[in-house]
């Protein structure tokens, strides 16, 4: 059974700077590409940026690109979100999630694994 643990959340001022971790248990983390996703009160889960396995390549939401960098370290079988001048539309739970395969994908439903979340709060 994989777990993955999600921590670095917090409240942040307009303007700051987050860096979320996940740590992921067992010993396969390194085969399977990782994603970050949030999910504000109300709405549905949306993609935030995903990574292969090797991290040898990522994708972006349009809100976030420039913004966010996504990165891992396999070593460690941690992913990070770095989060850089946050917007209070940036609030949300974040989940991080483990890939089906190796390559990233943008859909949620192509992920098998989650995280309980952490929070977000950008205050203006």
């Amino acid at each position: 059974q994989v777990q993955l643990v999600e921590s670095g959340g917090g409240l942040v001022q307009a303007g700051g700077s987050l860096r979320l971790s996940c740590a992921a248990s067992g010993r396969t983390f390194s085969r399977y590409a990782m994603g970050w996703f949030r999910q504000a009160p109300g709405k549905e889960r949306d993609f935030v940026a995903t990574i292969t396995w090797s991290g040898g390549s990522t994708s972006y939401a349009d809100s976030v690109k420039g913004r966010f960098t996504i990165s891992r370290d396999n070593a460690k079988n941690t992913v990070y979100l770095q989060m850089n001048s946050l917007k209070p539309e940036d609030t949300a739970v974040y989940y991080c999630g483990r890939g089906r395969g190796s390559y990233y994908s943008v859909v949620s439903d192509e992920y098998d694994y989650w995280g309980q979340g952490t929070q977000v709060t950008v205050s203006s």
